[in-house]
């Protein structure tokens, strides 16, 4: 092992498959059920008003990956632009909701991929695979990223192309449905699609990593998300024509079932081919990420310091890396958290937060876009967390209060 040092071994091209690898995830395959139970064909609305708050907060995270081009993401950035306690509640919320995340991930990647009776298994196993690969090196990980991207956009691609072929449902988009739910069904829809396609904070979490850093990660984060956003709009309307708003939320698999209707015998084995591919891909994608923070932290000496050594071959955080696949292994193992991990959305949204504030307090100097973006941003953050659930909202504020505890008895030990 040698110094806490990252190597730069990643383009623009890698930096992107990553970020998307992170955004289309399982999310795309089953968001819209809860979606459009929200709001109906209001959630187009939801779409849009999810795509400017995570614009700000994409441009944010550009904007300061450009002038601190090092891993943590917002993590490093809340330290240097507001000071150790921010950067330590952006990293906590998201070391911890992520890890939660990356357990979630792989039981639903096991959920379409494992035999009944093996989901518990399987999900193991891609865990340890997939951390066996980020071990391997960073572009071990952007080359299979690259694979799961181009598998899970063609299984959407086929989806949509039958969804599309079977026809529209009559009266799918009328003034009734886009307002079936309301201003607070809409927003609810809202904060659903934002989580959905909002891993674009990949890219930069791994700014130690990505060469020439203040140009391609802004880069990178933008083009991701924007391509992110083109699927993400193309596979709304094409599940909401196919089925009508009430089919969709009532719907276990919408994008299957809105396929289906073309009468395509195989396009069924496809999408779930395509929802086991973009749950790797976020599963992938969540353990790099996961595991640079942690690093970050730890050389810090925000978590135990021991996670901060740096293997002399492959040059990644191998330590760390270890740690978060051994923690999301037992979580598997012995835990079902696709349903319970409510606090999750509570630690990404205080995580993009900082990230606003943070990029808010820049000098003039170090501004790329405009500051009514960082507003945007961190004033969507607060209006999508109020409507969270409730118990995502004490979920969330737990895990603040056992962090901020955890650094109080640290700081105390160390001084």
């Amino acid at each position: 092992m040698t110094s806490p040092s990252l190597q730069r071994r990643l383009g623009l091209g890698d930096a992107v498959f990553i970020g998307l690898g992170s955004m289309i995830g399982a999310g795309v395959f089953a968001v819209w059920a809860p979606a459009a139970a929200a709001a109906g064909t209001g959630l187009l609305i939801g779409l849009a008003i999810a795509a400017i708050v995570a614009f700000g907060n994409a441009t944010s995270s550009a904007q300061l990956a450009a002038a601190h081009p090092t891993s943590g993401g917002t993590y490093a950035y809340g330290r240097a632009e507001l000071g150790p306690w921010w950067g330590f509640i952006a990293g906590w919320g998201f070391v911890v909701g992520k890890t939660a995340s990356c357990a979630a991930m792989a039981l639903t990647f096991a959920a379409y991929a494992a035999p009944s009776g093996w989901e518990r298994p399987v999900a193991v196993a891609a865990v340890v695979v997939l951390t066996a690969v980020n071990g391997f090196g960073v572009t071990r990980t952007a080359g299979a990223a690259r694979v799961i991207v181009v598998v899970s956009l063609g299984a959407l691609a086929a989806a949509i192309t039958a969804a599309f072929s079977a026809g529209a449902t009559p009266g799918w988009l009328t003034a009734e449905t886009m307002w079936s739910g309301g201003g607070y069904g809409i927003l609810q829809s809202a904060g659903l699609l934002f989580f959905a396609f909002a891993g674009y904070a990949r890219i930069a979490t791994m700014g130690e990593e990505v060469r020439e850093p203040r140009r391609v990660i802004p880069r990178a984060i933008v083009i991701a998300f924007l391509i992110a956003l083109v699927v993400y709009a193309v596979v709304a309307v094409g599940v909401l024509s196919a089925l009508g708003p009430a089919a969709v939320a009532a719907s276990t698999e919408p994008v299957a079932d809105a396929a289906a209707g073309s009468g395509w015998a195989w396009i069924g084995p496809v999408v779930r081919v395509g929802a086991a591919a973009a749950s790797l891909g976020a599963l992938l994608a969540l353990i790099a990420g996961v595991s640079r923070t942690t690093f970050a932290m730890s050389r810090e000496r925000d978590l135990p310091g021991f996670l901060d050594r740096v293997h002399p071959r492959t040059h990644v955080p191998l330590r760390a890396e270890i740690v978060i696949g051994a923690v999301v292994v037992v979580l598997v193992a012995f835990i079902d958290l696709r349903g319970a991990i409510g606090f999750s959305s509570f630690g990404v949204l205080l995580y993009y937060f900082v990230a606003n504030v943070a990029a808010l307090r820049q000098h003039r100097e170090a501004r790329r876009y405009p500051v009514a973006l960082q507003i945007v941003g961190a004033i969507g953050c607060l209006v999508l967390a109020v409507t969270l659930p409730w118990q995502s909202v004490v979920g969330g504020v737990v895990v603040v209060a056992i962090g901020v505890a955890y650094r109080v008895l640290r700081l105390r030990r160390r001084s």
